[in-house]
């Protein structure tokens, strides 16, 4: 299979007294994941993972957005085009990384968070919004399933009925929503987001690393079994949805402009 071209790097890092701040690049398409930015999101927990120097990751998006999820026009080329090259890691390989994440993770939602954008939540150990962030889970609005373990996640962070309407409905959240939910520990105004994470990640940077990752482990240990079996029922109902008449539409219906039109496609 030939190699993806990679284009400029899409994530950005840079390090502080154990901090590692971690920025989706992508600012004119809102952070949107492509296979690159997969990969190198991947790549970079993969490292931080492994480097002795790094006691907390701080990830946050670079603009506007935090992120607008996977980007639907390499998505819609991916399911029409069979040369599409993927990346070495893709989708799967960037949550393999999260839900093996040792360390403590932090994310900052600044502006727009859907789909990968809100489901990472299930993977943070703090999260923090700014005031006029929103988000939401579109994955009936594009007739496909719900990824990255948020059926199980979801319900177990805010509840039976805050996830059913996250992941049934393809509506917004708002910050105060996300807030009260439990979704994000705590919103701040816009300005303030990046220095509010920050300071927080220092204080668990100042303590040592071997800590903080038995807090982590004992912490997530107990559920790694019911994480992989959600991600591989997800992962079949994904397969079996991706392509199929309803995403068909969802992804014609985005690349023409227009509203997707559910109503005339066989259940």
């Amino acid at each position: 299979m030939p190699a993806r071209a990679q284009g400029k790097p899409v994530l950005t890092s840079r390090d502080h007294e154990r901090v590692r701040t971690l920025v989706l690049d992508r600012p004119e398409a809102l952070n949107a994941f492509n296979e690159q930015l997969y990969d190198e999101l991947t790549e970079a927990l993969l490292a931080a993972a492994a480097d002795p120097g790094v006691a907390v990751v701080l990830l946050t998006g670079n603009g506007r957005a935090f992120c607008a999820g996977t980007d639907l026009k390499e998505m819609h080329r991916r399911s029409t085009d069979p040369a599409f090259v993927p990346g070495k890691h893709g989708f799967t390989g960037l949550v393999d990384a999260l839900a093996a994440f040792p360390k403590p993770l932090v994310v900052a939602v600044n502006g727009l968070a859907v789909g990968i954008g809100l489901t990472v939540l299930g993977f943070a150990d703090l999260a923090f919004a700014a005031d006029d962030a929103r988000l939401k889970c579109p994955f009936t609005s594009l007739g496909v399933a719900p990824e990255a373990a948020s059926s199980y996640l979801l319900p177990r962070l805010i509840g039976r009925q805050n996830a059913a309407w996250i992941l049934l409905s393809a509506d917004w959240v708002s910050a105060r929503e996300a807030r009260e939910m439990g979704l994000v520990w705590k919103t701040c105004a816009p300005g303030d987001l990046i220095e509010t994470a920050e300071r927080h990640c220092a204080t668990l940077a100042a303590r040592p690393v071997s800590s903080l990752r038995a807090v982590k482990e004992s912490m997530v240990a107990p559920l790694r079994a019911d994480i992989a079996a959600a991600r591989e029922r997800e992962n079949a109902y994904f397969a079996e949805l991706m392509g199929g008449p309803a995403n068909l539409e969802a992804l014609t219906a985005f690349a023409e402009g227009r509203e997707p039109d559910f109503t005339r496609i066989p259940e």
